[in-house]
C-alpha cells in the first residue's frame, strides 16, 4: 500500500493486514496540515486520536481479505475517499468510537544497509504461545491469528473456507522527498497505527531526532490485555495541562506508568541520502539500535 504524504512516499502492508489504516491515520493527519500546530501539544494529541478514530471506522466498515473487498484498498488513500472522513474531525470535541480490535503479542524488526537497501519487518504468533499447537517433527508453534474471525453470519470477518483473517500486523517505510529512506514499526494490535502516526509525524512532520520522537510520552486509544476498557490511556509524563485539556474535550483518559509498554515498542532507523545513518529503540522494549 502507497500513500502519497506532502513530505515524500509512506508504504505499509496490504490487507487482510491493517497497513492501509496506519497510512490513513497520517494521510487524514495530512490534510488536517497537522505541522500547523505545536509538537506534542494538546491539538497535536487531540487530533492524531480523532485522525485514528475515523481509520478505525474505515477499517471496521472495509478491511478484511482483500478477496472479499467490496473496495479496492488503494483507494482508501485517495483524497476523494479520505474526505469525507477528514471533515469529521472536530478540534473542539472528542468525538464517540465503537471498540478497538484489541492487543496483540509482537516484534518488528527493521533493518537499512551501506548502500541503502531497507527492509521493515513485523512478526507474530498472537497470544504469548500462540496457538499452542506446535507442527510435528519440526518445533514450530503455529501463530492464532484465526481468532480474529467472527461466527456471526452478519459480520465483516465471519469465518469462510480458505478465507485469510484479519490481523494488525503492518511494518512501515517511508521515502521522503529529501531522499531520507525510514523504516519504522511497533507491537500493540490497535496500538500500532497509533504509535507509527506518533513516530513519523514527529520525525518527518516536526523535526524530532529519532530517538527523541521514540522515548516521548505516548497514548493508546483502546484496549489492552486484561481489560475491557476502550478509554484515551496516557503516559504520566503528559504535562497536567494536556491531560485535563483532553478530558475537556470529551476524551475518556486514564493515566498511566511513566513509559508504559502498553503504548508499544517502538524503533526505527533512517538513512539520509548522504548514507548517514540515526536510529532509535524503545525504552519500554528490551529492543537495541545498532550499526556494524
Amino acid at each position: 500500500m502507497h500513500l502519497k504524504h506532502s513530505l515524500g512516499d509512506v508504504y505499509n502492508t496490504a490487507p487482510p493486514t491493517q497497513g492501509v489504516i496506519s497510512l490513513a491515520i497520517i494521510g487524514i493527519l495530512d490534510r488536517l496540515n497537522i505541522g500547523q500546530y505545536k509538537e506534542d501539544s494538546l491539538e497535536y494529541i487531540h487530533l492524531v486520536v480523532e485522525a485514528t478514530k475515523q481509520a478505525f471506522a474505515i477499517r471496521d466498515r472495509y478491511v478484511i481479505d482483500p478477496a472479499y473487498m467490496t473496495i479496492d484498498p488503494q483507494s482508501i488513500l485517495t483524497d476523494e475517499f479520505l474526505a469525507p472522513y477528514v471533515a469529521k474531525v472536530r478540534l473542539d470535541k472528542a468525538l464517540p468510537w465503537g471498540q478497538g480490535k484489541g492487543p496483540g503479542d509482537t516484534i518488528w524488526m527493521g533493518v537499512i544497509d551501506g548502500e541503502g537497501r531497507a527492509v521493515s519487518f513485523i512478526q507474530s504468533i498472537y497470544h504469548e504461545f500462540g496457538s499452542g499447537v506446535v507442527l510435528p517433527r519440526t518445533g514450530i508453534n503455529w501463530q492464532n491469528r484465526g481468532c480474529s474471525f467472527s461466527l456471526d453470519p452478519q459480520h465483516l470477518n465471519v469465518l469462510a473456507p480458505g478465507k485469510k483473517p484479519f490481523h494488525t500486523l503492518n511494518p512501515a517505510l517511508a521515502r521522503l522527498k529529501d531522499g531520507r529512506t525510514m523504516v519504522y514499526g511497533t507491537m500493540g494490535g490497535d496500538g500500532q497505527p497509533q504509535t507509527q502516526a506518533a513516530v513519523f509525524t514527529r520525525y518527518a512532520v516536526f523535526g524530532q531526532a529519532v530517538q527523541q520522537a521514540i522515548t516521548a510520552p505516548r497514548w493508546l486509544l483502546g484496549r489492552t490485555w486484561g481489560q475491557s476498557s476502550d478509554s484515551l490511556k496516557l503516559e504520566s509524563r503528559f504535562a497536567p495541562e494536556i491531560i485535563d485539556g483532553l478530558r475537556k474535550l470529551g476524551h475518556e483518559v486514564d493515566v498511566i506508568a511513566e513509559f508504559d509498554e502498553m503504548v508499544g515498542h517502538a524503533a526505527a532507523i533512517v538513512r539520509d541520502a548522504d548514507g548517514i545513518f540515526a536510529g532509535g529503540f524503545d525504552p519500554r522494549s528490551n529492543g537495541i539500535a545498532a550499526g556494524f
